[in-house]
């Protein structure tokens, strides 16, 4: 048996349901993953809040998480090759990984990087991959100047590591009076500008001349879409995860993990953010960690403030 956190009717986090529940053995092309963290994200309440097309409750909570194999189904071959027994892993785009232990396809399941904690891990491939179709999309190259609003935020924050890589040079927007969101800014490249009142002002300084080529939106105000439009030449060069009624309206462009053209792109995308953190080229900062039991909590606290890192639960 295992403990298991399921939304059982559209609602807010508190009519979710911490339930014991049997676990399967894997069948083919199935792994049994004992979970040691899971990921929180904001899409693990939005996606439950209300009725959405395709999904039918009662609705297991979690979409990535990291743990180590207990089970070995017949012909399961992990994303990252051969699963056995012990081995740890990740794992990303499951349902239900707010658990003890869960069986999941193998080919989303992967070998946990090294150099990250299993708290770490869990946190990793939602906002690494968002991140990267983010670059995708907006075809960003070595030498280019990219604005990206939230910086700080877990997405933006894999957004500077992968453009740094990349050799493209990021002013990230911050609270103004955020210095420790500046100083994460500063910490992976990136450099920091205060939105608010003469926000143009500030990032064409900070670009000292120079072109601002794409703009990466994880915020969703007017104030930082109107900037972007102001300051980014071709709006196909602009792109939020957010604001789907300004995309439309303005003509930019707007991704989401529950769009088809987007889930593919992402799957692929996996390989190459665990390689990166696999090569210590792409952190996860963990702000926070709470018991699995204590979830409502875990995810209030994420959805309702600024909890300055990325939190996990712990079973």
């Amino acid at each position: 048996m295992a403990m298991r956190w399921t939304a059982p009717a559209p609602g807010p986090v508190e009519t979710w349901s911490f339930d014991e529940v049997d676990i399967p053995a894997p069948g083919p092309g199935e792994v049994t993953v004992r979970v040691r963290a899971a990921g929180i994200n904001p899409a693990d309440a939005k996606h439950v809040a209300t009725a959405r097309p395709g999904a039918a409750f009662p609705v297991p909570i979690g979409y990535e998480l990291s743990g180590e194999v207990t089970a070995v189904g017949p012909d399961a071959i992990g994303g990252s090759g051969p699963l056995a027994v012990g081995d740890e892993v990740v794992a990303f785009r499951v349902q239900g990984a707010y658990a003890t232990e869960l069986t999941v396809p193998a080919r989303d399941v992967f070998a946990k990087p090294a150099p990250l904690s299993h708290a770490e891990a869990a946190n990793l491939l939602l906002a690494g991959t968002t991140a990267a179709e983010m670059i995708q999309v907006t075809r960003v190259v070595d030498g280019e100047i990219v604005l990206l609003h939230a910086a700080s935020g877990a997405v933006g924050v894999s957004l500077l590591q992968q453009a740094r890589e990349l050799g493209v040079r990021v002013i990230g927007t911050v609270g103004p009076d955020a210095e420790e969101s500046a100083e994460r800014v500063r910490r992976y490249g990136g450099i920091p500008v205060a939105y608010g009142d003469g926000l143009r002002e500030r990032v064409e300084e900070a670009a000292a001349g120079a072109p601002i080529a794409a703009a990466w939106d994880a915020v969703g105000t007017d104030e930082a879409i109107d900037v972007s439009l102001d300051l980014v030449a071709e709006r196909d060069r602009i792109v939020t995860i957010v604001s789907p009624d300004r995309a439309k309206t303005d003509g930019f462009l707007w991704i989401a993990g529950s769009r088809p053209e987007s889930a593919r792109f992402r799957d692929i995308a996996r390989a190459r953010v665990l390689e990166l953190a696999a090569s210590g080229a792409l952190e996860v900062p963990v702000a926070r960690t709470y018991p699995l039991a204590e979830a409502i909590e875990a995810v209030g606290f994420v959805m309702n403030g600024h909890p300055g890192g990325k939190v996990a639960l712990l079973p």
